[in-house]
């Protein structure tokens, strides 16, 4: 009896097998179907494969959705914000035009939007004084393309390296040590800026660029970022690398890493702008140890005859800040959104 049961369970299997010549057809029209698009079948997928292809399906579905408005929702929420898109542009493109004034233009009242004579004089009054300068311009534009690369890159691999057994370990004090660095947002730089000069004082590091570079090694909010994305992913995921024979160093850099590029992008971002204004002027005494933006705030604090090269001078600061935000606002706006932070 269940010799003739098992006969019928495998001419049950084969029948269910065996498909028509149409049906085939169906099948071979869903597959070309399926690869146009992209779509793949996720019990065919396993392990790190599968979880990737779930997040860009989700990244996908969230790009198609859409709040249901009728047409005058969508008129009148873009006037609102056009109208406040003009308000924040305001200050840029008045900084852009006043760069270009020249002095006659600079001081009327009230004061215009747009230049009406427009002129280079400002620049090329900048690099006579840039030239007459006993440190070389070249000089100054190397020590903050140092200050800005050394400080960024450092923080970006101490931050992501504690961050990662903060998230996805327990251990004693792990914690005490997240609070400690939530609760250390809250202090400005002018609070630690007394103890902090006591200490690189003790160290040596007075007059010396390394007096910038480590203290955005510890900038707190970047160890926030990475933590808060780092918690995001499967433990299952590090367990079954492990099985695989991965060290944690690999699983680090091969798996983590690229799986919170939006974290440490933006990191990059905020902390390059962070360097490239800062002038140094608390620790570095030595001429040929300051950064460009000392220099060209010296040339700014010249007086009222030096207002259009102020303006070239501000405009100069901006470009560069500025077309990096540009070129990744999209991961900046995606961490934010992540991590809760506003």
């Amino acid at each position: 009896m269940s010799q003739d049961r098992i006969n019928v369970d495998e001419t049950d299997e084969k029948k269910v097998v065996q498909l028509s010549a149409k049906e085939k057809a169906i099948l071979r029209r869903q597959q070309k179907k399926m690869k146009k698009f992209g779509v793949v079948d996720e019990n065919e997928l396993h392990g790190l494969e599968k979880f990737l292809y779930i997040q860009k399906k989700k990244r996908r579905i969230k790009k198609k959705k859409r709040i249901s408005r009728s047409l005058g929702g969508d008129i009148a929420l873009f006037i609102v914000l056009a109208l406040f898109g003009l308000f924040s542009a305001y200050p840029l493109v008045y900084s852009i035009c006043a760069a270009f004034k020249p002095l006659s233009e600079l001081f009327i009242f009230p004061p215009k939007l747009f230049f009406q004579h427009p002129t280079l004089d400002n620049f090329s009054d900048l690099s006579n004084l840039l030239e007459e300068s006993w440190v070389p311009f070249s000089r100054y534009f190397f020590n903050t393309i140092w200050i800005t690369l050394a400080g960024t890159a450092g923080h970006v691999i101490i931050a992501s390296m504690a961050a990662y057994p903060l998230a996805k370990y327990t251990f004693p004090g792990s914690k005490i040590i997240f609070g400690m660095v939530v609760y250390s947002l809250m202090f400005a730089g002018q609070v630690t800026a007394t103890p902090r000069y006591i200490i690189f004082s003790g160290l040596g590091l007075v007059d010396t660029q390394l007096a910038i570079i480590v203290p955005a090694f510890a900038y707190s909010l970047g160890l926030y970022l990475m933590k808060q994305f780092m918690s995001d992913i499967p433990m299952e995921l590090i367990e079954s690398a492990k099985i695989d024979g991965a060290s944690e160093f690999q699983i680090y850099w091969r798996i983590v890493m690229p799986m919170v590029k939006p974290a440490w992008l933006t990191l990059i971002i905020l902390l390059f702008q962070q360097l490239w204004n800062n002038d140094g002027g608390t620790y570095i005494y030595t001429e040929s140890l300051k950064p460009l933006s000392y220099s060209l705030h010296q040339i700014v604090a010249g007086g009222v005859a030096r207002q259009g090269t102020s303006a070239a001078v501000m405009l100069i600061m901006m470009i560069v800040p500025i077309t990096v935000f540009i070129l990744s606002q999209s991961q900046i706006i995606e961490t934010m959104a992540h991590s809760g932070m506003k």
